[in-house]
């Protein structure tokens, strides 16, 4: 028997005049999944979310929430726990009073709602400070009382967007990773947007590309990361290296004339893009088994890695990145110096002119080699 989604989207769509914000969005979340929704500013997945919630009403489609539409339902009975990126506390009540404010406006009994405030102050570390305003939080404080107030209405849908934008860096991983476990071990179905790809990366069972109102792809981090639907996927969450050009016998020829030696073959010829990221190019010597050659212009030691910016044409450049500690550190290349780049064949992904991924063919000598 299969198990009914937590929350199905079908072919959501928005339009404001006649722009199409979000277009025929078709999503289902399994019970207890975290799915982030990612993109760039005006891709559409806040939209999405506030049409989740029933802040703004989709053109056409609908949500189900366990198999029921929502569609018609105002936000209050859609019984769902939302965190805005501004936390949105009412500044003259008291962390208690913030987190109970929900279970007041249910009616739920005193002594009950009581017990509720207390569970859900234990659960995000805030006991002792129960009587404190907001203006007397932290950032950090204050986004984990926002939390418990949405749990405290024992949300079957929890929102969240860009919970973490408001704080520092190193607050937001930390508060990244406790949100993560409370969801986790409460079995919380969850939606959060967010621009920030290692915050998504880190948190998201799925991830949902959205770019221009569609979405790209949808996979877990590794998937997405590592087999890009399209070129925008591939630039937005690996920050690949995009090399447009034309496509012939193993190779590809970028407008300014220089030429790559592909890692694998692929059928066909015409327009076609590679993507690679920074993390699988290999700088060597130049000479031997090299995909193309390039000429150092930036060596940046950025703390935990190091990362070389090389010339390969007129108008082609590449990022390369890797360890710049411990044994595997690779070797710092002052600019101006000659340099031959290398990525294996697991590590390319080529796209014909519409952006489709193509798949390498089989050699005969590679069948044989296997």
């Amino acid at each position: 028997m299969s198990t009914v989604a937590a929350l199905s989207l079908r072919q959501l769509t928005k339009h404001y005049g006649t722009h199409a914000v979000v277009r025929d969005v078709t999503l289902d979340v399994a019970p207890g999944e975290l799915i982030v929704l990612l993109g760039p500013s005006g891709c559409g997945k806040t939209t999405t979310l506030r049409m989740i919630a029933g802040f703004v009403t989709p053109g056409s489609g609908d949500i189900c929430l366990e198999g029921n539409s929502i569609i018609a339902l105002p936000p209050h009975r859609r019984e769902m726990g939302i965190v805005f990126q501004s936390y949105a506390l009412f500044p003259h009540l008291t962390v208690a009073r913030n987190v109970a404010f929900g279970l007041e406006m249910r009616r739920t009994p005193a002594a009950v709602a009581g017990a509720r405030v207390e569970e859900m102050l234990r659960l995000v570390k805030l006991e002792a400070l129960a009587t404190r305003l907001p203006r007397e939080l932290s950032g950090g404080q204050q986004q984990r009382v926002a939390l418990a107030r949405a749990l405290a209405i024992h949300p079957r849908l929890l929102l969240l967007d860009e919970p973490l934008s408001n704080l520092d860096a190193a607050l937001r991983g930390e508060m990244a990773r406790e949100i993560r476990i409370l969801q986790r071990n409460g079995g919380i179905t969850t939606i959060m947007v967010t621009h920030d790809q290692t915050e998504a990366m880190a948190m998201a069972d799925r991830l949902v590309v959205m770019h221009e109102g569609r979405v790209q792809q949808i996979g877990s981090p590794e998937t997405v990361h590592a087999a890009p639907a399209n070129p925008f996927v591939a630039r937005f969450i690996g920050g690949s290296n995009i090399l447009e050009g034309r496509l012939g016998d193993r190779r590809l020829i970028l407008p300014d004339d220089t030429t790559l030696s592909l890692a694998a073959h692929y059928p066909g010829s015409g327009a076609a893009t590679l993507a690679v990221r920074p993390d699988s190019v290999h700088l060597l010597a130049p000479g031997g088994d090299a995909r193309v050659e390039g000429e150092v212009t930036l060596c940046s030691w950025l703390g935990s890695v190091v990362e070389h910016v090389v010339q390969l044409g007129p108008d082609t450049t590449v990022l390369t990145r890797g360890p710049a500690l411990g044994r595997d550190a690779v070797r710092r290349h002052a600019p101006g110096t000659r340099v031959a780049l290398s990525w294996e064949p697991a590590e390319e992904r080529l796209f014909d002119a519409d952006g489709k991924a193509l798949v390498a063919a089989v050699t005969m000598k590679e069948t044989n080699d296997a």
